[in-house]
């Protein structure tokens, strides 16, 4: 069997996960996965591994490369970097995923607003009107 790499994007968190034949072990930015912090967050990540475990799925290690955003941003990119690992490895998964949660297989395609000139602040912030 090959090596499967494969990338998901949140935000601006960018994570690329490499899957090989293995005995299950999960690396996320060269830790295991049962170190990930915080527990929400790793359960988030465990979501596609638990679906494809329970569908008889081969045992696989996969590794995690995370860069940029912030935790939320990078525990849902990984998600959806390890999901598409999957599913090229095993092309049944595609159904129970997307039955599951669909951005487990179709990115998030929403970003910041940028931030218009001549305004202090935020993207949409005005400046305040006094009648008196």
């Amino acid at each position: 069997m090959k090596v499967i790499n494969s990338s998901g994007k949140r935000k601006r968190a960018i994570a690329r996960a490499t899957l090989k034949p293995g005995k299950g072990n999960v690396m996320v930015n060269n830790k295991p996965l049962s170190i990930y912090q915080p527990k929400m967050n790793r359960l988030k990540i465990q979501e596609p591994l638990l679906i494809a475990k329970s569908l008889g799925s081969k045992d696989v290690d996969i590794y995690v490369t995370i860069k940029g955003g912030g935790y939320n941003s990078q525990t849902e990119a990984a998600r959806l970097a390890i999901a598409r690992a999957l599913l090229q490895f095993d092309k049944k998964l595609e159904k129970p995923f997307l039955e599951y949660d669909r951005h487990l297989l179709v990115a998030d395609v929403r970003r910041k607003e940028a931030s218009k000139p001549n305004r202090q602040g935020k993207a949409r912030s005005k400046r305040q009107k006094s009648y008196r």
